[in-house]
């Protein structure tokens, strides 16, 4: 009866080894699976990653050639506006230069200082 006994404790022990080695390669394959998936997902946050840093490149450069093309329309429309304001003032003069002359047909001058109806 003990060599029964041991014969059935011997084919318990044997089971519950192959169920250990398989619950053991079971885990195994769980785990390079998931090692397997978690590389994956950083091989496409890596790629999300280095797509959105060229896209943010991408963007900074367009906003310095934006701000390089306003400065320089800023600098265009201040030499502009100066030369504006230039032509302005030399319009003012003149019309300063034609009111005089008007004034001179009018009333007779003579040479820097005008002379009054009343002394002609």
């Amino acid at each position: 009866m003990s060599l029964r006994i041991k014969l059935v404790v011997d084919n318990f022990v044997e089971e519950l080894k192959q169920a250990l080695d398989a619950d053991i390669q079971d885990r195994i394959m769980k785990e390079r699976e998931m090692q397997s998936y978690i590389e994956e997902r950083e091989r496409e946050v890596a790629e999300r990653e280095a797509a959105w840093k060229a896209e943010l490149s991408r963007r900074e450069t367009e906003i310095a050639r934006q701000e390089a093309r306003l400065k320089m329309e800023r600098e265009n429309l201040e030499k502009e506006k100066s030369v504006l304001m230039g032509t302005a003032s030399n319009q003012d003069n003149q019309d300063g230069a034609l009111e005089i002359t008007e004034f001179c047909q009018d009333y007779p001058c003579s040479g820097k200082s005008w002379v009054s109806p009343s002394e002609t």
